[in-house]
């Protein structure tokens, strides 16, 4: 997998980041999405796939991407096919935190120390180049708008925006109604997406302990499972990281 392309932790973490705060929108399940994202896109790289209403590692042959493939490593290692509930319910240890840093690092965003009222140390991040973000949001807004079917990554990014809760950030009020049904119906666009999507919001929902008694994905009607899938625990902070978690985490 080559770096010129963001991935889809990096495109939904630009995509939540308010332009005029710093902050990133729906923090809490925010973490939930960016777990959900590592596995569409490890997906989209053809080293996992689904199974079910499982995911199964099919190419254990690392990435390129040394927090994709930290997470795979780990998928790797349960040696059977794992809910998508129990990888994204698991403890996040600053998963947002990561790709915040990461993306500073990369020059996409700089950070901006501040005080929370007048004494807790604060830290926010304003985009360094807001034309990424800008064409980011195009593709969302072309594929929600226009109806011409998406490519595989804008429709995984919709499926994740919706699971997370972003509709309303992204298109808020009544008028924007018809785009958040869309973004929401985009998640049928492909069963990954829909398998990850519906288990980050079952996470959100506390439905998590149990798989749900709906078709399995590839069955019955052909369109994704309802309930979640599979991983095992969460991803752990990379060594390199540990000292970015120092700073207070965004709001």
């Amino acid at each position: 997998m080559g770096r010129s392309r963001r991935t889809l932790p990096e495109e939904l973490l630009l995509l939540a980041l308010d332009p005029a705060t710093g902050t990133t929108a729906q923090p809490q399940s925010l973490d939930l999405g960016l777990a959900g994202a590592q596995l569409v896109e490890l997906a989209l790289a053809g080293r996992i796939a689904p199974d079910g209403d499982r995911i199964a590692v099919v190419m254990p042959r690392p990435t390129g991407d040394p927090t994709l493939d930290s997470a795979l490593e780990l998928l790797r290692r349960r040696g059977s096919p794992v809910r998508a509930v129990h990888w994204i319910g698991g403890p996040r240890l600053g998963l947002r935190q990561i790709y915040l840093s990461h993306l500073e690092r990369c020059g996409m965003v700089h950070a901006v120390a501040g005080q929370m009222c007048g004494v807790l140390p604060t830290t926010r991040y304003q985009a360094t180049d807001t034309a990424i973000s800008r064409d980011i949001r195009s593709r969302l807004d072309s594929a929600i708008r226009t109806g011409v079917p998406p490519d595989p990554r804008t429709a995984a990014l919709a499926a994740l925006a919706h699971a997370v809760g972003l509709g309303k950030h992204l298109y808020p009020g009544n008028e924007g109604r018809s785009s958040r049904s869309r973004l929401r119906d985009l998640i049928r666009h492909d069963p990954m997406n829909g398998l990850v999507a519906h288990a980050v919001m079952d996470v959100q929902n506390g439905v998590a302990a149990q798989p749900r008694r709906s078709q399995a994905v590839g069955q019955g009607s052909g369109g994704p499972r309802q309930g979640a899938a599979a991983t095992a625990t969460a991803m752990p902070m990379q060594p390199q990281h540990r000292g970015s978690m120092a700073r207070a985490a965004v709001h």
